[in-house]
């Protein structure tokens, strides 16, 4: 690229190169890439495109752009992403929330008690997504973002601060060993799921992800039995159990699910058709249906 180059030009060679990547979306994230650079908004790319760029935001731009034809994914580079109605800072310590788990959110907000004084975990939080977003939308709960992972719990506490949400609080844990009993009224979680060696993990943006926020063990259940083996303790009667999983692991999670003798389970399909999101009760003091 020359010293001296407007929007239109180096966005046009830029969408080029990124359409070698698979699974990108090179227009959006040539213009991603070039307000990091410039500090422009995405308006001012398109407002005025022959807009020329001086050397030190070429220079910048080409750095960013080369980290992301090497597969770095853009959340990374950019270092935040957007979830929910919220933009938050993410790092390679953390999982990049994704727009499948807000079904997640989707659904807690939708089955639990708006203006209760509820306390819900968040298992696994990473960067904190599902907590921030939660806590975003219902003050009067109280949510509990839990990670194994300092590194991850520096992210997450970060965008708390950031967020300005003062409803929840990291915690260090492994799942729920640290929480007493029935002191939960839900559990959401977006736990590791991936078959530990299958070859996603070497391809795409999961390279660059924290593996141990990825694979759980030869089935990918690990995690979620680990959940599942605490909620009757941790949750209390007629609390709600909500975890994401892998699109072929429906079954098998609700037959965990039955064996922890949780009640009115379904999976939930996400946006392309695909088993996504597995839920259940835990019953209530006076039920014995398992139904």
């Amino acid at each position: 690229m020359h010293s001296t180059v407007n929007i239109i030009n180096i966005l046009r060679t830029a969408t080029t190169a990124l359409a070698t990547l698979p699974d990108s979306s090179p227009q959006l994230e040539a213009e991603l890439l070039l307000t990091e650079a410039t500090g422009w908004a995405r308006t001012t790319l398109r407002a005025w495109p022959e807009r020329e760029l001086d050397s030190v935001a070429v220079t910048q731009f080409e750095q960013l752009l080369a980290r992301r034809l090497r597969g770095e994914p853009i959340a990374y580079i950019r270092g935040r992403q957007a979830f929910w109605t919220l933009d938050l800072q993410v790092s390679p310590a953390t999982l990049i929330p994704r727009p499948e788990t807000e079904q997640l959110v989707e659904i807690a907000l939708e089955l639990l008690a708006p203006a209760a004084a509820l306390q819900i975990a968040d298992l696994g939080t990473g960067s904190g997504a599902i907590a921030a977003a939660l806590a975003s939308e219902r003050c009067h709960w109280t949510l509990f973002a839990v990670d194994r992972a300092p590194t991850a719990l520096a992210v997450a506490t970060a965008n708390f601060r950031a967020l300005k949400l003062h409803n929840v609080t990291a915690l260090r844990g492994d799942w729920l060993r640290g929480f007493a009993s029935a002191s939960l009224d839900g559990v959401i979680s977006n736990p590791p799921y991936i078959t530990a060696g299958d070859p996603h993990l070497i391809r795409g943006d999961l390279r660059f992800e924290p593996p141990t926020a990825l694979a759980a063990g030869i089935d990918g259940l690990t995690a979620i039995r680990a959940i599942l083996g605490e909620v009757n303790r941790c949750v209390r009667h007629g609390g709600l159990i909500a975890i994401e999983h892998g699109f072929e692991q429906g079954a098998a999670v609700r037959q965990l699910f039955a064996a922890h003798e949780l009640q009115r389970i379904e999976t939930q399909r996400d946006l392309n058709g695909l088993e996504r999101i597995t839920l259940g009760y835990r019953p209530r003091a006076n039920s014995r249906s398992n139904s």
